[in-house]
């Protein structure tokens, strides 16, 4: 009987999970992370607008594990030694047969000044506080932007700062404040949201422009200070800035002599295999993965390599070549808080499909269909 190490308990942690126990009704799985809870981090774009509590979106995960019979850890990994076999921990060594790593990725936190900007996908915490802050004020303006990591220019996530910027913007029209706030979106790159195809950039950019929402772009970020963004094209003030920054790998990564790509993350295979390492696998924001430029950072392409990661490592104990990989492909609905934009892109096509209600309610359909498998 295999015992198979996890590390995380987010979307490819929980797939990989999943995924093993329905091939595998024997094999051992430890599972560490810091709590047994999920965040859904999609719907966290709805709690600075109260459409969303945090305790709608964090799922405790006692009764999941205890169906997949799981031993949980309530820990942090620290290192790795043994040619992978022994993970290390805050609560002590883990063994393992195999070993899928799905512990996400980092926030680069470099740029001076970055501690008086709120990074919106930095945890309940972050978005409770845009919550609170937008709550107490009565006018001023409200900075949106994000940027990459330079060497991975696929460790990006976007996506959520166009959703927070349009739902902000829309629920301050429903209360009738729009008028007293000033709305910027900012980042370095000239064309923001060109991973999701030129179609999504015009659509975005027009989107902007119908809704009164300045623009900043095309200049390399120099930092911030209380109150002000600061670029190499100039500066500007602000009264709440939400800034999301590329993302590298996990501390821990370095006390392994895993394969690291330039950007930090663990270097995997098309097979989700970490390069030069025996029965170690990676999943989602933690890995450099081959594939387009494009190549999202998001849940669904998680779920998709997690699958193949556990499909592969247990091919691997009966002697099977892996062979399962994952689909290139972005799926995501833009959120505006009462409508939503729908863009998909494969390595054939790219579709953009206007804003309506419709892709509004099938965001939220799809996050209650996704928790019920947890819950």
């Amino acid at each position: 009987m295999p015992h198979i190490t996890i590390v995380g308990a987010g979307f490819g942690a929980l797939t990989a999970v999943r995924k093993l126990r329905k091939a595998d009704k024997d094999c051992h799985i430890d599972v560490v992370a810091p709590k047994p809870e999920f965040i859904y981090f999609p719907g966290t774009i709805w709690i600075p607008t109260n459409l969303r509590k945090p305790d709608d979106l964090v799922i405790k995960l006692e009764n999941f594990f205890r169906r997949m019979n799981v031993t949980f850890h309530a820990a942090e990994a620290t290192g790795l030694k043994d040619a992978g076999r022994t993970l290390e921990t805050t609560a002590g060594d883990i063994s393992n047969d195999g070993l899928i790593i799905a512990s996400g990725g980092r926030f680069l936190r470099k740029l001076p000044g970055i501690e008086h900007a709120i990074i919106p996908c930095g945890g309940i915490s972050a978005t409770v506080e845009i919550r609170d802050r937008l709550a107490k004020m009565e006018d001023g303006t409200l900075a949106f932007g994000f940027a990459g990591n330079p060497k991975e220019p696929s460790a990006m996530r976007g996506g959520p700062v166009f959703e927070f910027l349009f739902g902000i913007d829309t629920w301050l029209r429903k209360q009738g404040r729009r008028d007293k706030f000033k709305l910027v979106f900012f980042s370095p790159a000239p064309k923001p949201g060109a991973r999701l195809g030129e179609k999504a950039v015009t659509g975005l950019l027009k989107e902007m422009a119908k809704r009164d929402i300045e623009t900043y772009l095309g200049h390399k970020m120099k930092g911030f200070e209380e109150n002000k963004v600061k670029t190499e094209g100039g500066e500007f003030t602000a009264d709440l800035i939400l800034f999301m920054p590329g993302m590298t790998g996990n501390q821990w990564f370095d006390n392994t002599d895993l394969a690291r790509s330039d950007g930090g993350m663990l270097k995997a295979t098309i097979h989700c295999q970490v390069e030069g390492a025996d029965k170690v696998y990676v999943a989602g924001d933690s890995g450099s993965f081959p594939g387009p430029d494009w190549l999202p950072k998001q849940a669904h392409m998680a779920d998709l390599q997690a699958a193949a990661a556990a499909s592969n490592l247990l091919g691997e104990f009966s002697g099977k070549i892996p062979e399962a990989s994952y689909k290139a492909e972005l799926m995501c609905i833009i959120d505006s808080r009462d409508k939503g934009m729908l863009v998909t892109r494969t390595e054939k096509r790219s579709v953009l499909l206007p804003s309506t209600i419709l892709f509004h309610w099938a965001k939220r359909f799809f996050e209650w269909l996704y928790l019920r498998k947890y819950r």
